[in-house]
């Protein structure tokens, strides 16, 4: 029956295809209705195995615990899959090869029936290369981002049937590419345990939450997050404020500089602060006056050498140089070689555990109530925004409060001026020579501003129709003294 079922076949016209390895023969258009079907199977498998890829390498550790810990469904799966991540990673891509080759064969086969041989590479390759990216590659791995836990649970057990159906290929390949990563100078392992700065950020948060971390602790870890990405500019004691000594004065006259300026270490500068010469230390200069006649020693003889470093010196860096070099204070200077400040091995520290207040040091950001603050005019912007929940732009030319009141009023300022800027006002409460040294700084609701305006508006009205009432009894008096003289 089937060699007439062939024969009229072939009378009718219709051309068959003998399909590989099965030797079973089908007309052109059955095998291109299963191909297609092939295709879109394989297609699924191609956006399984990317998304796969995707969900279980961006699973932390950590949450891997957690989820094992609660018991989720398929958390074991995925525990048991990254205790192995080279293993994991090398079925995940011999999946994801194999599908998307077999696909692009059956699309290069089926397209061959319509067009020639050439054509037929090319068409294929672009359309299988076109839906990959698109829904193979893009759309599953898009969700994989979005739904990180829920997907790796999803794909961990039939990942694990894969790796068994495939343990062959898999293990030949497994080994395969650890010995080339040895040839090549790479790990023949993959470091699980990596862990990125979002990650450490989401276990804070989770720290914090569960109440294994208080907002002291959460505050560190964060400060030490953000250590890697500050400059010395941005935690340099800036010039202004720098107590430095001459290299011309005296051992006593030091002595006194420091206790005056309760610094234990002082920049010695010669002929003007833009030529620091090097650091002092008072524990030097105490130790030289219990010397003899004989052994006296002169300011020049005590100093000890110390770094210059320009403003965009990253701390992180310049930590490491201090501490090579066992020095407690650098120069900071510009692109000029003016010098801009000092940073010393305390301003580093702070950075970290936060300012370090000494003997009456009053603290940088005193609050008055839950909306009001006196802040110092050198506090970071940015600080400022953290603890008072505000939003002061931070711009190029400035970093500071002080910069910021500057920066809005074009001009110096007095004390009691208020600047008003974006639901906030600041008062400028104490002023020296040309610096802003403190301000106050008040949350302020929008209907409270509406209101004030409102008030004042209102005021302004009053007073204007005070002036016409005014101005038309000055006009009957006038007139009425005019008839009189008539």
């Amino acid at each position: 029956m089937g060699i007439s079922v062939l024969a009229a076949a072939s009378q009718a016209g219709i051309e068959l295809y003998t399909v590989p390895i099965v030797g079973i023969e089908l007309s052109q258009t059955v095998v291109t209705a299963i191909g297609i079907l092939m295709i879109l199977f394989l297609l699924v498998g191609s956006g399984f195995f990317s998304s796969s890829e995707i969900a279980m390498f961006s699973l932390p550790p950590h949450q891997v615990d957690a989820m094992v810990e609660q018991g989720r469904r398929g958390a074991n799966a995925v525990k048991s899959l990254k205790d192995d991540p080279h293993r994991l990673l090398v079925t995940i891509l011999v999946g994801n090869n194999m599908v998307n080759i077999t696909m692009s064969s059956i699309s290069t086969t089926i397209v061959g029936f319509y067009l020639d041989a050439g054509t037929a590479v090319i068409v294929s390759s672009l359309g299988i290369t076109s839906m990959v990216l698109l829904f193979g590659e893009s759309a599953p791995k898009s969700y994989a981002v979005e739904n990180t836990e829920l997907h790796a649970r999803r794909v961990a057990p039939p990942l694990k049937v894969v790796g068994k159906v495939l343990l062959p290929l898999i293990a030949v390949f497994d080994q395969l590419t650890r010995q080339v990563n040895k040839i090549t100078g790479g790990r023949s392992e993959i470091e699980s345990t990596y862990v990125t700065r979002d990650e450490i950020r989401n276990m804070i948060k989770t720290g914090e939450r569960e109440g294994v971390l208080d907002e002291e602790e959460r505050e560190m870890l964060h400060r030490t997050l953000r250590f890697n990405n500050t400059i010395a500019k941005e935690v340099m004691t800036p010039r202004l404020d720098v107590t430095a000594v001459s290299k011309d004065a005296d051992i006593a006259e030091a002595i006194e500089t420091c206790i005056q300026s309760g610094h234990a270490r002082l920049p010695v500068y010669e002929g003007s602060l833009d030529n620091v010469i090097g650091v002092v230390h008072i524990r030097d200069l105490v130790r030289d006056l219990n010397y003899g006649e004989n052994e006296q020693l002169e300011l020049p003889d005590l100093i000890e050498p110390t770094l210059h470093v320009p403003e965009s010196k990253n701390v992180d860096d310049l930590l490491k140089e201090m501490r090579e070099n066992r020095m407690h204070m650098v120069v900071v200077i510009d692109e000029f070689g003016t010098t801009e400040g000092i940073v010393t091995m305390e301003d580093l520290t702070e950075e970290i555990v936060g300012e370090i207040l000494e003997g009456s040091e009053e603290e940088p950001i005193e609050f008055v109530d839950s909306d009001t603050a006196i802040v110092k005019g050198e506090v970071n912007i940015e600080e400022v925004n953290e603890a008072l929940s505000i939003d002061i732009p931070e711009g190029e030319e400035f970093e500071t409060l002080a910069g910021f009141i500057f920066n809005r009023v074009g001009r110096l300022v007095e004390e009691g001026e208020i600047i008003a800027y974006d639901g906030v006002e600041i008062r400028v409460e104490q002023v020296e020579n040309t610096r802003i040294m403190k301000a106050r700084i008040s949350r302020i609701d929008e209907a409270e501003i509406e209101g004030d305006l409102d008030s004042d508006e209102d005021r302004d009205e009053t007073a204007d129709d005070d002036k016409s009432e005014e101005t038309a009894s000055d006009g009957e008096s006038s007139a009425d003294t005019e008839r009189s003289d008539d």
